[in-house]
């Protein structure tokens, strides 16, 4: 399994609209687009930087997986997304090397991509998320 590259990087965020402003003042940055992903539980947007993405999550509810990961640690980085050609094979790859995965399965995230969460446990104590793209 070779990534491609840094797909994106996440933040977690409380206000969605504040921190879009922000980046829009301070760096002349817009997002390329927003949606709320029910499955995940956040509403997501996405701002070009250079040959990778900025997402910022805002969570729909405290109880969520982005609500709890702000209410246990603040605002901030939340993961680093790589891409990958096959979801599938980077999965089994992982697997057999031991890593300790979140999700064994792919589900569909924002932009309809199939994604994947490997625990923060496995690497440096970082979340990572497996994103497959078409066409590389």
């Amino acid at each position: 399994m070779k990534p491609y590259n840094v797909d994106h990087v996440a933040l977690a965020v409380e206000d969605l609209d504040a921190v879009l402003g922000d980046f829009s003042r301070l760096f002349g940055v817009e997002a390329v687009s927003r949606e709320v992903v029910e499955e995940q539980g956040v509403e997501e947007a996405m701002l070009p930087i250079g040959g990778t993405s900025l997402q910022l999550l805002r969570p729909l509810s405290p109880d969520s997986p982005v609500g709890r990961f702000i209410e246990k640690r603040g605002q901030g980085l939340h993961h680093i997304a790589i891409a990958v050609a096959s979801i599938d094979d980077a999965l089994a790859h992982l697997r057999a090397e031991g890593a300790r995965l979140i999700d064994t399965e792919p589900r569909i995230g924002g932009g309809g991509h199939k994604i994947a969460f490997v625990h923060p446990a496995t690497v440096a104590g970082t979340l990572i998320e497996l994103v497959e793209i078409d066409g590389h």
